[in-house]
């Protein structure tokens, strides 16, 4: 008699189910790298802009639990992240082309130059909206570059609309999507996204949509 072998369960291992308490160290600890890089940069006069998941955060989105990024004009970069390693980050190397990293704790501070973004680029800062994330008030991009942002990053080999779909209802009433729409045209995740978007509603209309 042949005995059929089953697959051998693998209990789930506590690390890929974070508990309540977990999930809240790590936001709070985020809040505090954040509120640290927001005070150095504005004490030492630099023009920056909170992006990323924070960004998303402070206007109304999901938590943010893994990294800060700020944007600061290519000009002034270096001295965004010299003033953040003389505070008491940490310099690290970065692969990534137009950007820098510091370490404060366990957490990286991703610095970028608003053409390093997938958004549009010219004026992004301009554009930026003083907001209060947490218990610290800072300049954050507005919703409709970080949409653009999130959808430009889409492709094949990245495709998941999953956490986008969150982000996307939190901040439909602050983004301009036919701007969204046109500054992403030449992208057929980007466009499938926003397909999806309007035939749940979430979009309105997308008058003027190419």
């Amino acid at each position: 008699m042949t005995t059929e072998h089953l697959p051998r369960h693998c209990s789930p291992r506590t690390e890929d189910y974070p508990t309540v308490r977990i999930v809240a160290a790590r936001e709070a600890q985020l809040m505090r790298t954040l509120g640290r890089a927001v005070t150095i940069l504005s004490a030492a006069g630099v023009p920056f802009a909170v992006g990323g998941d924070c960004a998303v955060y402070a206007r109304g989105g999901p938590p943010a639990e893994h990294q800060v990024t700020i944007i600061a004009s290519d000009e002034h970069l270096t001295e965004a992240r010299t003033a953040l390693a003389a505070g008491g980050m940490r310099s690290i190397a970065s692969s990534r082309l137009g950007s820098r990293q510091v370490v404060g704790g366990d957490l990286r501070v991703i610095l970028l130059y608003p053409a390093g973004t997938t958004g549009t680029g010219e004026g992004l800062l301009a554009r930026a909206e003083t907001m209060r994330i947490g218990q610290i008030w800072a300049p954050v991009l507005s919703g409709t570059d970080l949409m653009i942002d999130k959808l430009r990053r889409l492709g094949s080999h990245r495709c998941d609309f999953v956490p986008m779909l969150p982000v996307a209802r939190a901040l439909r009433e602050q983004v301009d999507w036919p701007t969204v729409a046109g500054a992403t045209a030449d992208l057929p995740c980007a466009r499938a996204f926003l397909g999806l978007l309007d035939d749940l509603a979430v979009t309105g209309s997308l008058e003027g949509r190419p």
